[in-house]
């Protein structure tokens, strides 16, 4: 089992500076966010930049974890949470106090690419705020050979934004669901959110729900709610350069760009299954 706290890496700072850091996010004002357990006061706090709040009209974060069923002294997984750490930001300073975060990243032994880059903001982010992030306990998914996120059944959450596409594309898609079901408790939580099309083609970005229902199935996982909190039916799905052509990436037509900023972020779907009781 590799699981292990981040600051056995490379990236983080000696004890002296550390120490030095934690000093100033005691004076920092996102302090404030690691010791209140109202999530819409955390989705508020100033550890949000304002580019991250900008797009919670179209996460709907507040919502979207609602719906899910987070509580703060739950044990909760983020898969992949990236070096931006959109949810990571909010779900790490509301479970500081009473719950566990499990940072699930990226391949820790990454020597190149977007995955080291991540694990470095990842380390440098608890390093310097340790009042918001320093109980994060850092592991890895990298399958097939490593899919330990959490201890077996530890977990009373599991969640993942906008990465099923990303497994699918690697035809990882069933070891990941099934490292899922193994770090779930029994009626343990594992909520979704992503891109949704029915017509959903190789490399768009989109998911097909019933693609994505049948392989949580097989892993051993039962659907038991939907919601549209994330749709948009502004988006029709087909669009140049898949879902990237979309905000916030924009990678189409420079031309296109209005257009797009008028349609919006992606349809999402937002799944929650639970792992069943038995």
């Amino acid at each position: 089992m590799n699981i292990m706290k981040i600051n056995f890496t490379p990236v983080v700072k000696t004890v002296a500076m550390i120490y030095a850091a934690s000093m100033v996010a005691m004076t920092s004002p996102a302090m404030a966010a690691s010791h209140d357990t109202s999530l819409e006061k955390v989705i508020a706090g100033s550890q949000r930049s304002a580019a991250n709040k900008a797009r919670d009209k179209y996460r709907h974060p507040e919502k979207t974890l609602e719906f899910f069923g987070l509580k703060p002294d739950m044990t909760v997984v983020e898969i992949w949470p990236g070096g931006g750490g959109w949810y990571q930001k909010i779900l790490a300073p509301y479970l500081h106090n009473h719950g566990v975060y499990y940072s699930a990243g990226f391949d820790l032994s990454a020597t190149k690419g977007f995955r080291l880059a991540a694990n470095k903001k990842v380390a440098a982010r608890i390093a310097k705020y340790p009042l918001l992030y320093g109980k994060t306990i850092v592991t890895e998914l990298a399958p097939p050979k490593k899919v330990t996120i959490a201890p077996a059944g530890s977990a009373d959450m599991v969640l993942s934004f906008r990465n099923f596409h990303d497994w699918q594309k690697a035809g990882t898609e069933e070891a990941v669901m099934k490292a899922i079901y193994r770090a779930l408790k029994p009626g343990g939580v594992y909520g979704i959110v992503d891109h949704r099309s029915k017509t959903a083609k190789k490399g768009d970005g989109y998911v097909k729900p019933s693609y994505l229902i049948k392989v949580a199935q097989e892993a051993g996982l039962v659907l038991v709610a939907k919601s549209d909190i994330n749709a948009n039916p502004k988006d029709n799905h087909t669009h140049e350069k898949g879902v990237w052509t979309l905000p916030p990436t924009l990678a189409g037509k420079a031309a296109d760009r209005d257009k797009m900023k008028a349609i919006g972020e992606s349809d999402r779907l937002t799944y929650k299954f639970i792992k069943p009781v038995k």
